[in-house]
C-alpha cells in the first residue's frame, strides 16, 4: 500500500496522535487493502469495517482568543468584525460555542482567517463514542507504605489501610462492604494522602446463560464424523491453508464435528472461528461453547450493546479469548495464530454485505486462512452452488455426512396440493392433512414448527375497482397491515400509516385484504386450537437483542406446542421433542426475480424440513403448495441436494450464471426517474467505448440499463447495469475506472452510483 506524488499533495497535516500504538495490526491493513481492491470502497469504509462501532472517534475543536493580539491590519472587514465582537464578550468561556454556531450559518473561511493571522488559536479534543467501562479501585499510597507514622490516622481509617495491607487493592465498594463501613472512610483516607485512588478497566460481559460446564472430551464421534475430523485436523497441524466443504445432511451432527475441531485447535496452541448465519442462533450456540470452554470464548454480533462489542473485540486483541462465535461481522476479529475458521450454513445470503464495503464472509476468510497457514472449514446441508461447483473441480476438498446422528431417520414428508383444497371448499391456509397432524401432536405432548416466510397480518390492502395495491409512497412496494399497531408498514423503509379507507388512485372506497403474514396465522391458530400454546417468531416479535434467545429457550423447554415464524425459524436449531413442521405458502419465492431463487426456496424448504426428527421420535413434514408437480419442491421433499444441484447447475451453465461466470451490478439511484435513467445511459456509453479500447482478455456481457426489481426505495428512484465476466485483475481495474470516471459526468450530477460483485439482481 503506497502513495504516489499525486496522494502526497492532498494529504492533511496530523492534528494529534490519538492512541499510543497502531489500532491495525499488519494483517488488517492487508485486508483494508484487499477490500479496497476487490469491493470498490474506500480506505474508510475499509477500516471502518474491521472496528467496533464504539471505536469511532469524534472530534470536538475549542476555540480561544489569543491575548494580545492587535495586528487587526492584516485581517478581512469581516474577520475584524468577527474578532471585535469575540473580544467584547464578558464570557470567553462562550467563545467555542459562539464560533460553532458561525460555521453553522457561515462556513468557517473567516475563522481560518484569524487562526493563521493569530487572533485565535484551536485545540482539539478526541472522544470515542462509547468510553471504558471502568470501576473505582483503591490501595494504599507510596508514602504511606514507605512511613505509617508519619500518618495520623481514626480507629475506622487504620481498619481501612489493614485491610488494604492484606489485600493490596480492591473496588471502593468491594472494600467499604468488606470493612462494614461507608465508603466516606475511604475517600478521607485517600484526602489524608495514606491511599490513592485509580479507575481500573471492567470489561462489559456477554451473558450467556450456561449454568454447566460440559467436559470437551466427553464428546463421542460417529465412525463417520470421525473420519471428517481426522481429514481436517491433519490439514490444521500441517499449517497450510486449504478450504473444505462439508456437506452433512440435516442432523448429521456437524455441530458435534465442529465442537471436536476447535477443542483439538486450541489444543494446539492455534485461535478457532465459528460464523453462524442468524443472531436467533448466536444464544444456544454461545450457551454450548461456553458450557465446553468457558470464558476462553468471544463473541461478536450486532445484537450486542455498542459497549459489549468493544469489550469482546478487546478481549480477543489482547489474546483473552481463543474461540470466536459470531455473524459475518466476527470475521474481521483481530485474532493472531488462526488455526481454524469454520462458517456454517456456508450458502447463507446473510454472509454478503449489502453496504459499502460490500464483501463475502468466504472471501474474507479465505484471505485470513492464506495469512495465518489456516483451514476454512464451508459447511451446510444444503451448500450453495457456487461452492458445490468449486468442489466438484477440485479447488476445495469435498466431504459428506450422509447418515443421521444415532441411526435417527430424516422425516417423512408428504407434499399437499392446496388446489385441490381450494376445490374441496377449504379457503384456510391450513390443509386437512396438516390440522389433523397438529392435533396428533397435541395429544401426544410433542410440539409443532410452522414457517410462512412472510410477517404481518395481511400482505397487502388492494383496491376492488382499479385493482392497485396500497403502495408506499417512498417504495414501489405495497404496504403490509400489521394487526399488532394497526398500521400499514413498509417492510423496507419504515414507513408507517393508518390503514387506507379510500383508494389513492381512483378514489373508491371498496379495499379488501389480500394475502395471509405470520400475525394473521397466529390468531387463525388460535382459532383452530384453541387449547395450543403457540409462539410466534418473526421481526417484528424479535426486534430487542434478548427476545431471540427468550423466546427459543421457551419454546425448547416445553412452555410452547407450537412456533410459527418466517425463515429466521428454519435454520440451525435443534429442538428435539418437534417432531412436526408444516411448510406453508412457499410458492411465491420461487419467482423473487433472482437467478439465486430456485437455490433459496429449496435450501429453506430443505432446512426446516430438517427440524423435525431430531430427537428419539420419528419426525414428519407437510409441506403445502399450489405446484405439487414443481422438481424444487419434490427434490426439497426428498432431501436430495444432488438432484437439485445438477439441475440447478444446468440452467446457470445455459444462460450463464454464477459460478459458470462472476457478475458486476452498477446500480445507479436518485430523487428524479428520468435522471437516473440519463446517468445509467451515459455510463454504460462510457462502459461500451472503455471496452472497445481495453480488448480484455476474458469475455464480457453488458445487460441494460434497466429498471431495478423495486424501482423505489426510501424515495430514491433505481437502475442497474449488468456486466458478466471473470472476476481478474485486469476487470477490477476496468470497474473501478468506470466507477472513478463515471462519477464525474455531467449526467451523474445527482446520482448515486456504486458497484457490487455477485450481489443480488433481484432487489
Amino acid at each position: 500500500m503506497g502513495f504516489n506524488e499525486d496522494d502526497e499533495k492532498s494529504l492533511k497535516l496530523i492534528a494529534a496522535q490519538i492512541d499510543t500504538e497502531p489500532v491495525l495490526n499488519a494483517e488488517q491493513l492487508k485486508l483494508a487493502e484487499f477490500l479496497h481492491e476487490r469491493t470498490f470502497c474506500t480506505w474508510y469504509d475499509g477500516i471502518k469495517a474491521m472496528l467496533p462501532p464504539a471505536m469511532t472517534v469524534r472530534a470536538d475543536e475549542n476555540f480561544r482568543l489569543v491575548k494580545g493580539f492587535n495586528d487587526y491590519d492584516k485581517l478581512s472587514e469581516r474577520a475584524k468584525g468577527l474578532i471585535e465582537v469575540l473580544e467584547s464578550l464578558e464570557d470567553k468561556t462562550i467563545v467555542t460555542e459562539l464560533l460553532k454556531n458561525f460555521i453553522t450559518d457561515n462556513g468557517r473561511l473567516y475563522i481560518d482567517e484569524l487562526l493563521e493571522a493569530g487572533a485565535l488559536s484551536s485545540e482539539n479534543t478526541f472522544k470515542q463514542t462509547v468510553g471504558d467501562s471502568t470501576v473505582r479501585m483503591i490501595r494504599l499510597s507510596y508514602d504511606f507504605l514507605c512511613n505509617p507514622t508519619a500518618f495520623r490516622l481514626t480507629p475506622k481509617q487504620e481498619r481501612a489501610a489493614d485491610f488494604l495491607r492484606e489485600w493490596g487493592t480492591a473496588s471502593v465498594k468491594e472494600a467499604a462492604y468488606m470493612c462494614g463501613f461507608t465508603e466516606s472512610v475511604f475517600k478521607r483516607l485517600v484526602a489524608n494522602g495514606a491511599a490513592e485512588e485509580y479507575d481500573m478497566e471492567l470489561l462489559r460481559s456477554v451473558d450467556d446463560g450456561a449454568d454447566e460446564h460440559i467436559n470437551p472430551d466427553s464428546t463421542v464421534l460417529s465412525e463417520e464424523q470421525q473420519t471428517v475430523h481426522d481429514e481436517i485436523f491433519s490439514r490444521i497441524t500441517e499449517k497450510k491453508a486449504g478450504v473444505y466443504l462439508l456437506h452433512g445432511v440435516t442432523g448429521s451432527g456437524k455441530t458435534s464435528v465442529f465442537e471436536k475441531l476447535i477443542h483439538n485447535t486450541v489444543n494446539l496452541g492455534r485461535r478457532a472461528m465459528l460464523l453462524i448465519p442468524e443472531i436467533g442462533l448466536t444464544p444456544q450456540v454461545l450457551k454450548r461453547f461456553r458450557a465446553l470452554f468457558g470464558d476462553r470464548v468471544a463473541v461478536i454480533h450486532s445484537g450486542l450493546s455498542l459497549g459489549q462489542r468493544l469489550d469482546e473485540y478487546k478481549r480477543i486483541k489482547r489474546g483473552d479469548a481463543d474461540i470466536i462465535i459470531g455473524t459475518r461481522s466476527a470475521v474481521f476479529a483481530p485474532a493472531d495464530n488462526i488455526g481454524l475458521i469454520i462458517i456454517d450454513e456456508e450458502g447463507e445470503r446473510s454472509y454478503k454485505s449489502d453496504s459499502s464495503p460490500r464483501y463475502h464472509a468466504h472471501d474474507i476468510a479465505k484471505q485470513r486462512c492464506a495469512y495465518h497457514g489456516a483451514t476454512l472449514l464451508l459447511a451446510s446441508a444444503t451448500p450453495s452452488v457456487e461452492s458445490y461447483y468449486l468442489a466438484e473441480r477440485g479447488v476445495y476438498k469435498l466431504l459428506e455426512m450422509k447418515n443421521r446422528y444415532n441411526a435417527s431417520s430424516l422425516p417423512d414428508v408428504a407434499i399437499v396440493d392446496m388446489n385441490i383444497e381450494r376445490i374441496s371448499g377449504n379457503p384456510t391456509e391450513f390443509s386437512q392433512q396438516l390440522v389433523d397432524e397438529v392435533n396428533i401432536n397435541l395429544r401426544n405432548g410433542e410440539q409443532s414448527i410452522l414457517l410462512l416466510n412472510r410477517r404481518g397480518f395481511h400482505t397487502i390492502i388492494s383496491c376492488v375497482d382499479c385493482y392497485q395495491p396500497i403502495y408506499c409512497p417512498n417504495c414501489s412496494v405495497p404496504l403490509t397491515y400489521h394487526r399488532k399497531n394497526g398500521k400499514l408498514m413498509c417492510h423496507y423503509c419504515g414507513f408507517a400509516q393508518e390503514p387506507a379507507t379510500v383508494c389513492p388512485v381512483c378514489g373508491s372506497e371498496r379495499l379488501k385484504s389480500m394475502g395471509f403474514g405470520t400475525q394473521r396465522l397466529e390468531e387463525e391458530l388460535k382459532m383452530f386450537f384453541p387449547s395450543a400454546r403457540i409462539l410466534r417468531m418473526d421481526a417484528d416479535t424479535t426486534f430487542s437483542r434478548y427476545s431471540y434467545e427468550k423466546g427459543f429457550a421457551e419454546f425448547k423447554n416445553g412452555e410452547y406446542d407450537i412456533m410459527v415464524g418466517t425463515q429466521m425459524i428454519g435454520k440451525g436449531l435443534d429442538f428435539p421433542n418437534v417432531t412436526l413442521v408444516g411448510v406453508l405458502s412457499i410458492d411465491k419465492a420461487l419467482y423473487a426475480g433472482d437467478f439465486r431463487s430456485y437455490e433459496r426456496t429449496f435450501s429453506l424448504i430443505t432446512q426446516v424440513v430438517g427440524r423435525g426428527g431430531r430427537g428419539s421420535r420419528k419426525g414428519r413434514a407437510i409441506l403445502q403448495t399450489f405446484m405439487p408437480d414443481h422438481y424444487i419442491m419434490n427434490l426439497a421433499a426428498a432431501q436430495d441436494y444432488r438432484g437439485f444441484y445438477n439441475e440447478e447447475i444446468a440452467i446457470r451453465r445455459t444462460l450463464i450464471f454464477p459460478p459458470l461466470c462472476d457478475m458486476c451490478i452498477f446500480c445507479f439511484a436518485g430523487a428524479d426517474e428520468e435522471e437516473v435513467r440519463i446517468g445509467a445511459d451515459a455510463v454504460i456509453s462510457l462502459m461500451n467505448r472503455r471496452l472497445n479500447e481495453l480488448q480484455p482478455k476474458t469475455p464480457v456481457r453488458v445487460l441494460g440499463p434497466v429498471r431495478a426489481s423495486y424501482g423505489r426505495l426510501n424515495g430514491k428512484f433505481r437502475w442497474r447495469i449488468i456486466m458478466k465476466m471473470k472476476n481478474t485483475a485486469e476487470m477490477r481495474g476496468f470497474i473501478s475506472s468506470i466507477l472513478t470516471e463515471g462519477a464525474k459526468l455531467k449526467e451523474m450530477k445527482k446520482i448515486t452510483f456504486y458497484a457490487d460483485i455477485n450481489g443480488d439482481v433481484g432487489v
